[in-house]
């Protein structure tokens, strides 16, 4: 007997029950019935998500003559049109709305990612009297609701003369709380020895900031610049309140009139959805990859 055949252990299973068996991610084996219930769970999270959003795509690509309220119901268009999309347009400026709703949504993200990165950082590494309470602070301004303050935040905008502006849109939110500590207990997770060999190499806190500690945290990044995005294009009742002028309206306030006019014809009101969320479901494909690498950056620290 070789000594291969010695040390080869008399009752290991089969190559295909191990291949058949299933494990978590702690190594421990997962029975059918529970593997099947938590399929079964991920299924029906799927069709609370997901199922509104393709009855929407399934009305705004219906014609006139399909009964959208048929039953059963049915998902797939019979003869499928675009010609809801271009009602859309000829009814309201949808694309004039678009476009102020992407300059909001854009300034927000640049203005978050930039002023959390910044305030996020001087609270993880910096050592200065106050450190806890400004941390404090934050945790306590999450907690105050926006219905809350803003009637102080339409005052404050018409004293600087900033209502009926997109300026006056975004400065409320141009800084989150929430995108702050997040960024702050990203910081927190990196190792302070590699900041200290750089400072022990000459370099100062800004070079440290940008050179060392920002390119570690690109996924959490990335996670405050997609809430960001989405809390500025979701946006409705802080730009109902300081915008009247029809030209500056934002796409959510623009597809509102759309409702109220044509509440009856649901395939118009559709395709108004659809044109509103699509940029929102581009934004989560292009950076998916960093997101869910960064809610674990942010996630390990509090």
């Amino acid at each position: 007997m070789s000594v291969l055949e010695k040390t080869r252990p008399a009752t290991a299973p089969p190559a295909a029950t191990r291949a058949r068996r299933v494990t978590d991610e702690h190594g421990r084996r997962v029975r059918v019935g529970e593997l099947a219930l938590r399929y079964l769970l991920l299924l029906a999270v799927l069709a609370l998500t997901v199922g509104p959003f393709l009855w929407q795509l399934s009305t705004s690509l219906k014609g006139p003559t399909e009964d959208i309220y048929s039953s059963p119901p049915s998902f797939l268009p019979a003869d499928p049109t675009l010609h809801n999309y271009t009602r859309v347009a000829d009814t309201v400026p949808v694309w004039d709305y678009a476009l102020n709703s992407l300059k909001v949504a854009t300034a927000n993200v640049v203005t978050n990612c930039a002023g959390s990165a910044l305030a996020g950082y001087a609270l993880a590494r910096l050592r200065y009297r106050g450190r806890r309470a400004a941390t404090l602070a934050f945790v306590l301004a999450m907690l105050v609701p926006v219905e809350a303050i803003i009637i102080a935040q339409f005052t404050t905008m018409r004293e600087l003369g900033l209502n009926n502006t997109l300026v006056g849109v975004v400065l409320p939110g141009c800084i989150g709380a929430m995108n702050v500590l997040l960024m702050r207990n990203a910081f927190l997770n990196l190792p302070y020895e590699i900041e200290e060999a750089a400072f022990v190499d000459g370099a100062n806190v800004w070079q440290r900031f940008l050179r060392i500690a920002l390119p570690s945290v690109k996924g959490t990044l990335a996670v405050v610049a997609i809430f960001a995005f989405m809390g500025a294009w979701d946006d409705f009742l802080w730009p109902l309140i300081v915008l009247s002028d029809p030209s500056k309206f934002t796409l959510t306030i623009g597809l509102n009139y759309l409702h109220g006019t044509f509440a009856n014809d649901e395939r118009l009101v559709a395709a108004g959805t659809v044109i509103a969320v699509a940029p929102l479901i581009v934004l989560f494909a292009c950076l998916q990859r960093y997101f869910f690498r960064g809610v674990g950056e942010g996630a390990v620290k509090g």
